[in-house]
């Protein structure tokens, strides 16, 4: 079935015959109607049913009485229309996307994503080059409780004589950028010849503390902070190298500031750097391939985004994966990675923009590391039968030119392994969620057994809406270590998010169940519970010259709303809250007067 051209008027209507022999007409909406040609009544010398059946142009509806035959055509092809010739005269078009211009119901509307928009790739701006405009904004505000600390330089509020301060903080983040990508090539079938993406973020937060040196290491600076800053979080050059079957499998190449992620859910390198990435597939799309080089860059530590006003870290990423679809079942992809980091900020010293050291951390010996570590890794994702399943398992092996509490070298050998298990039951889909990453036991005995990632932005267990995965929890108080990193679940004892990798941990073991509802087709209820432990506390105890600490943190609650007002994700609405029950002594030890939740608000818009 096909669509008739009449003229200039281009219809809707298909013409194809029923199971009775008659030739009727299928209606799509918004396009004129057009009848169906009929065959002449029988008995007619221009044509009778025998070259109907066949699909033979009659000389009448081919132009005139003394039109040529042009003969046969297939049985499934459309019934001709006086004046116009079928497919088998059809002439290629130079520019088929602007073939509608003329057609009406086609009108362009620059601020409209939903119709014919020039800068939305709807045709080439020149030859077959495209350009496709991608602009959001995405607005944040929290309202949180996270351990604060109090001494004699940074006390607030008389009679503050404790450990810890008030713990209430307000945050407020605005982002607004735009994707400005410009490529060559027809990507319905087959990547693009050639691509140039440029993407640049303003970034504008606010936050009000409620205890000095909070905001910044200066306590003159107060207890609130106004900050804007430009990051650039993708520039990058593609070139398709090469075609390697008739089905498009293919070889490209990406070269600058690009995102790029490890496996499926974020554990262990998630993030938009700076580097070289070879990519393509195998096989009719069934294998798909990365080989890439990153060399990380320093982020701003208020926005998060990429600082190119410095040099990038040196702190290197080789990364390979092999994805393979439908195994070991269909519906099911495998993919087995190596992934190589190589630190060499051993004799560097790094502050961040609020004047707290990240390199090297605040911890131990305070001694700056070099180190080589490999992971090895295999991750799932995908569904057996009914039953939805994602998977990871990672093994960490390496060496560090000192460890982080003894000035010996150490031996690296860390493990990591997550699953989430759901099933959906109509408009419900209830999930049990695990995770475990290694701890040290002996943080001197020369072996850092912690397993820690690379640059993490773990997709699970509530992602953002938990309170131990979105909240950076400061071992101490204020800035510096902390026991978590914010948008991270690894107790790393990392500092900010230009610290390095920190083997030498308590390590993390969740076990959490949760439930996704689409109460309406709009809108969308989550609800999450972990319970999140240490797996071994020494580390800690170490780090606080504080004894008897358990190994329970707590309970971690949240439930989020996530509201599509237009069924897309054009506009976005999500609200959640956050809850940690804490055990007393674990979590309840370590920070006894604090009461840790967190609000969340986020407008996202995307045009």
């Amino acid at each position: 079935m096909a669509g008739l051209v009449i003229g200039d008027l281009a219809t809707a209507d298909t013409c194809y015959k029923d199971d009775a022999g008659r030739i009727v007409t299928r209606r799509r909406p918004g396009y004129v109607e057009v009848p169906c040609p009929q065959p002449p009544a029988p008995g007619n010398p221009a044509v009778g049913p025998t070259d109907l059946d066949r699909g033979k142009v009659p000389a009448a509806y081919a132009g005139g009485a003394n039109a040529p035959d042009r003969g046969a055509r297939p049985a499934a092809s459309p019934i001709p229309v006086p004046g116009v010739n079928d497919y088998v005269d059809a002439v290629p078009v130079p520019d088929r996307w602007r073939i509608v211009d003329s057609l009406p119901g086609y009108d362009e509307h620059i601020f409209d994503p939903y119709h014919r928009n020039p800068l939305k790739a709807d045709k080439p701006v020149t030859g077959d080059w495209f350009f496709d405009l991608g602009l959001f904004s995405d607005s944040v505000y929290e309202l949180r409780d996270i351990p604060a600390s109090v001494g004699s330089s940074s006390a607030l509020n008389p009679g503050e004589y404790d450990v810890f301060g008030r713990s209430r903080q307000n945050f407020y983040s605005q982002n607004i950028g735009a994707e400005l990508t410009y490529y060559k090539g027809d990507t319905v079938f087959k990547p693009p010849d050639y691509q140039f993406r440029f993407t640049p973020v303003v970034d504008l937060n606010y936050l009000s503390a409620s205890e000095l040196q909070e905001v910044n290491v200066n306590p003159d600076r107060g207890t609130t902070r106004t900050e804007a800053f430009l990051g650039v979080q993708a520039a990058f050059a593609e070139k398709h190298l090469r075609n390697v079957s008739d089905r498009y499998d293919f070889d490209s190449m990406r070269v600058g500031i690009q995102p790029f992620s490890s496996d499926f859910r974020g554990f262990l390198f998630q993030d938009n750097q700076l580097g070289a990435r070879l990519f393509g597939t195998r096989d009719n799309n069934i294998f798909q391939y990365n080989a890439a080089y990153f060399r990380l860059l320093e982020k701003e530590t208020n926005s998060g985004l990429n600082d190119l006003r410095q040099a990038p870290r040196h702190d290197d990423v080789i990364a390979t994966n092999l994805y393979w679809q439908d195994m070991p079942v269909s519906g099911f992809v495998s993919q087995a990675t190596v992934v190589y980091n190589r630190d060499r900020e051993g004799d560097s010293t790094y502050y961040d923009t609020n004047g707290f050291i990240e390199r090297p951390e605040a911890l131990g010996i305070e001694k700056g590391r070099n180190y080589d570590v490999v992971y090895l890794g295999y991750n799932g994702d995908g569904h057996f039968g009914r039953w939805n399943l994602t998977a990871s398992a990672y093994y960490a092996t390496g060496h560090e030119s000192s460890g982080t509490f003894a000035f010996s070298p150490d031996r690296i050998s860390a493990w990591f392994g997550a699953f989430e298990l759901s099933r959906d039951f109509d408009w419900i889909r209830p999930r049990l969620s695990f995770l475990y990453g290694s701890g040290d036991k002996n943080p001197f005995d020369k072996k850092a057994t912690g397993f820690d990632a690379i640059e993490e932005n773990p997709q699970f267990a509530g992602a953002d809406t938990s309170y131990w995965i979105r909240q950076a929890v400061p071992l101490v108080g204020g800035g510096g270590v902390t026991l978590s990193q914010s948008n991270g679940v690894l107790n790393d004892l990392r500092s900010g998010i230009d610290g390095q990798s920190n083997f030498s941990n308590p390590g993390i073991v969740l076990i959490g169940v949760g439930a996704d509802a689409d109460v309406l087709p709009q809108l969308r209820v989550s609800l999450n519970v972990n319970d999140l432990s240490f797996v071994d506390t020494e580390v800690i105890e170490v780090a606080r010259n504080q004894g008897g600490i358990g190994r329970h943190i707590g309970e971690d609650a949240s439930i989020s709303l996530i509201y599509r007002p237009l069924f897309t994700q054009n506009v976005v609405l999500r609200t959640s809250y956050a809850k940690l029950f804490t055990a007393t002594s674990g979590y309840g030890a370590l920070f006894p007067t604090t009461k840790p939740n967190y609000f969340l608000l986020n407008v996202l818009f995307v045009y």
